[in-house]
């Protein structure tokens, strides 16, 4: 049997290692494109900024160790131009000499992956505007850096490679200016959750433009002049485009396989095309997502290297099937984590499904031990089957950790309130007794039971402060005067029993406190005496960081400049 393979990295040399361990007679050949064909395109941006310091760190596997260990053929500089299913062959030009051939198979596997988008805007062809996608994009922006010394860059896009190399740059003190058309950061996010990476990329410097859009480029001396729609251009020493990603799937078009959205290839649960013998992995195909059950794109490292596995299992006779991808991600920014697994609210109101949200902030160890940092946590799940559909957290430790034990109870089509019962490890240094994964289960569980009633951070500028509801802020008077919400009188939580005759119980009452533990004691304590009450999900903290971001992305002045 011989294979070729499209595309290495991720999918392809996944797959490549995968074929040779289950068939030590098939004959395996990839053609990559680039100068490299196994490299570590995760940690790109970390080159760029001096993390990593040694070039070969970010080489996986050479066209030389890949034979020495596997007997595999790696061609790279070498770019398949055609694909012709019905001879089985495909043409190749090898970039370095220009020569053309064609090359037999007996099944194809195709990883070309995805390419940075590219919109048709003037002036793009511009020297100092880049983008990041292989090494030897890599190394370019590198020695430009080294070289050119910039001073400033504009960063076209806020997804994981933009807020990546903005960190980077940042730490080479190069002033940064994101431009991001959505409202927000981080698409994975929620509004709410991205507001936490929002205030912490403005305290280091970076400056945000949300809500704008690009327009074009032009040149100006030594400086790239980036136009906005309808705003003052900016100027600065370089630009990188990162607005995203799009499936380079040219080739599968011009061969007549079945294309999905966004062009990437329409692939069953064992990756295979519309076309007999031809596989598809990675970045560039189009798959089931594993909560929605609707077709999705999901260009993450972690799917691909899965995917890779599962197309060699059936190329060499087995039956392996991929089950969804469910988009479970994490990212470092400075001292913040922020991850997230399966679906977010603008998804599930997207797929229409009835589902509720519990917003906590405990801490990621326990309290009294040295150093414990508070998290912010949001899940999601269908209130009438109580099955998980997604969840985000964003804190400075422990994310990672929680992240996955929800990833996984997701994948195991848990259902939210179990999440209560989970034995997780537990030590003062790591975790608490109740660890935070636990306690978004107890809450759950209050909800579903009808014990809790929540009102969420967008109700609360508009409930009535007419004396119709009773608001009240259960904190110390010491917090109150900190800062509280207009219309909410203090009553803090340890009196509330002594004067609960304060309070008309024909009333609604809705309750909030720093982060949402001390106002559902309070509920609780009301609802046992006849009120109506309602607890504000993740509190003060919470809806403070929420609106205090809204009000500096609606002012007159573009989000992280001063007056």
């Amino acid at each position: 049997m011989k294979v070729v393979i499209v595309g290495g990295v991720a999918g392809g040399a996944t797959a490549a290692a995968r074929i040779r361990r289950l068939d030590e007679q098939a004959e395996i050949v990839i053609f990559e494109r680039s100068g490299f064909v196994s490299y570590a395109n995760c940690g790109l941006p970390y080159y760029i900024g001096g993390v990593i310091t040694d070039q070969r760190e970010l080489t996986l596997q050479t066209p030389e160790s890949f034979f020495a260990r596997f007997r595999i053929n790696v061609r790279v500089r070498h770019e398949v131009t055609a694909i012709h299913p019905e001879n089985k062959t495909v043409s190749v030009k090898n970039l370095e000499t220009g020569e053309q051939f064609e090359e037999q198979y007996d099944k194809l596997l195709l990883s070309p992956g995805a390419r940075p988008t590219q919109p048709r805007l003037a002036g793009a062809e511009h020297e100092r505007i880049f983008t990041l996608r292989t090494v030897e994009d890599t190394l370019r922006i590198r020695q430009f850096v080294e070289r050119q010394r910039p001073r400033s860059a504009v960063l076209a896009g806020g997804g994981f490679i933009g807020l990546e190399m903005a960190e980077n740059l940042r730490e080479l003190g190069v002033e940064v200016t994101i431009v991001q058309r959505a409202d927000q950061v981080l698409p994975p996010l929620d509004y709410d959750m991205a507001a936490q990476i929002h205030t912490l990329l403005r305290s280091h410097g970076v400056r945000l433009k949300l809500g704008s859009a690009v327009a074009g480029f032009e040149s100006s001396g030594e400086q790239v002049v980036t136009l906005l729609e309808g705003e003052e251009p900016l100027r600065s020493d370089m630009v990188l485009l990162a607005i995203g990603v799009t499936p380079d799937t040219g080739l599968a078009r011009e061969a007549g396989l079945e294309l999905g959205q966004k062009g990437a290839i329409r692939v069953n649960d064992r990756m295979e095309t519309s076309l007999p013998d031809i596989y598809a992995v990675g970045d560039a195909v189009e798959v089931e997502h594993f909560v929605t059950k609707e077709r999705a794109v999901v260009a993450l490292a972690g799917p691909a290297n899965r995917q890779g596995r599962i197309a060699a299992d059936n190329i060499c006779g087995g039956d392996s099937r991929y089950s969804g991808a469910q988009g479970s991600s994490v990212i470092k920014l400075f001292e913040l984590t922020a991850a997230s697994t399966g679906i977010n609210e603008r998804s599930a109101q997207a797929a229409g499904l009835d589902y509720d949200k519990v917003i906590l902030s405990p801490e990621h160890h326990a309290s009294y031990y040295p150093g414990s940092q508070t998290m912010t946590m949001k899940v999601l799940w269908d209130k009438n089957t109580l099955c998980l559909l997604g969840a985000q957290i964003v804190g400075r430790g422990g994310v990672d950790k929680r992240i996955d034990v929800l990833a996984t109870a997701i994948r195991s089509g848990m259902k939210a309130t179990e999440l209560a019962e989970l034995d997780l490890a537990y030590a003062p240094p790591y975790s608490s007794a109740k660890d935070p994964v636990n306690m978004a289960g107890f809450m759950v569980e209050n909800i579903s039971a009808g014990k809790l009633k929540q009102f969420h951070w967008q109700q609360v500028d508009d409930l009535p402060r007419d004396g119709s509801v009773t608001l009240l802020d259960t904190r110390t008077a010491g917090e109150y005067r900190r800062g509280h919400v207009d219309g909410f009188r203090n009553l803090p939580v340890d009196e509330l029993r002594e004067r609960l005759g304060e309070l008309e119980a024909s009333k609604p009452v809705y309750v909030m406190c720093q982060t949402g533990l001390r106002s559902y004691v309070a509920c609780r304590v009301l609802a046992q005496h006849g009120f109506d009450c309602y607890n504000l999900s993740g509190g003060y903290r919470f809806y403070e960081m929420v609106t205090r971001e809204r009000l500096a992305c609606a002012s007159s002045y573009p989000c992280g400049m001063e007056r």
